[in-house]
């Protein structure tokens, strides 16, 4: 049978499954590159003619490029949903994938603003008018919740409850995540502001809006992130974006003394191991800290 008719088949059941469209579009690039690359390489274009070496063979290419083995891990992890389906529907009689291992990953140190770089970036934008209290309540919301770029995107008036908001994560998950007494003061100004400029003009479902009156799209709290990080003279090593206000987030929580598996919940991680890389990029200093913070006799 052919493989391209075999992906569609398994692209339609991750959709049924409520898999989310960034996952599915992902899966389908991935899967897709490989099956043109067995045509091309080897004149492979049905299940039947697979075997494990030309999946060997794309792993091997895919080296040669010099990608990292992050990527690389992320085709070996989408080519093994592929075929652990294919292999379920009794496709294929042997999972292709089963001895195909992932690449080891160099650690990789999470990097966040400091301490210093939050206070100023939180500071960039005033109250003076609709867009500036929007983009500070953006930044002050990034930094006090941790929650994603696109999920920010998508908070409408709705989910803003009295002390907490209610998150649309991946895969169409929900969660909770505490609204601070701060935050609670920011987000107060910035909806005066959000009231008296839309009054009946413009569609007023989504919490954050454009200029226009229009939900605001990742790209524009990227360009909002930025140009708050040049203004506040952040580092230029530093990637002025809204994942590393996730990581700041994260790493000054657990600075504070909040267990990985909270944190892990507040995230939405799929599973704790992805939490625990902020773990391991605390210095021994913050952990001796913590450890001091967190004493079980100085706390009776």
């Amino acid at each position: 049978m052919q493989l391209i008719h075999l992906l569609d088949e398994f692209l339609l059941e991750l959709k049924i499954s409520n898999k989310s469209e960034r996952t599915i579009k992902t899966v389908r690039n991935n899967c897709t590159l490989f099956i043109k690359y067995v045509g091309k390489e080897f004149n492979v274009d049905s299940v039947e003619q697979l075997n494990r070496n030309h999946v060997k063979a794309y792993v091997t290419y895919k080296q040669s490029l010099g990608l990292k083995a992050t990527y690389i891990n992320n085709i070996i992890k989408n080519l093994r949903m592929l075929f652990n389906y294919l292999h379920q529907e009794e496709y294929i009689s042997t999972n292709l994938m089963k001895q195909i291992k992932f690449q080891k990953e160099s650690k990789v140190i999470i990097q966040s603003f400091t301490d210093v770089e939050v206070s100023r970036m939180i500071k960039v934008y005033s109250n003076e008018n609709f867009l500036n209290s929007r983009n500070k309540c953006i930044m002050v919301m990034l930094f006090d919740t941790g929650i994603r770029n696109s999920e920010l995107c998508d908070i409408t008036m709705k989910d803003i409850m009295e002390n907490a908001i209610l998150i649309h994560g991946k895969g169409d998950k929900q969660r909770i995540v505490p609204i601070s007494p701060y935050l609670q003061k920011i987000m107060l100004k910035h909806e005066q502001k959000r009231a008296l400029y839309i009054k009946e003009r413009y569609e007023q479902e989504y919490y954050f809006l454009s200029q226009k009156g229009k939900r605001l799209t990742p790209e524009a709290i990227e360009r909002v992130v930025k140009v708050c990080g040049e203004q506040a003279n952040v580092r230029s090593d530093i990637r002025c974006s809204p994942h590393t206000c996730r990581h700041t987030y994260a790493q000054m929580q657990l600075k504070n003394g909040l267990d990985v598996y909270s944190l892990s919940r507040i995230l939405g991680h799929e599973n704790i191991t992805i939490t625990k890389r902020y773990l391991q990029s605390l210095t021994d200093a913050d952990i001796l800290a913590l450890a001091v913070k967190t004493s079980p006799l100085m706390n009776l």
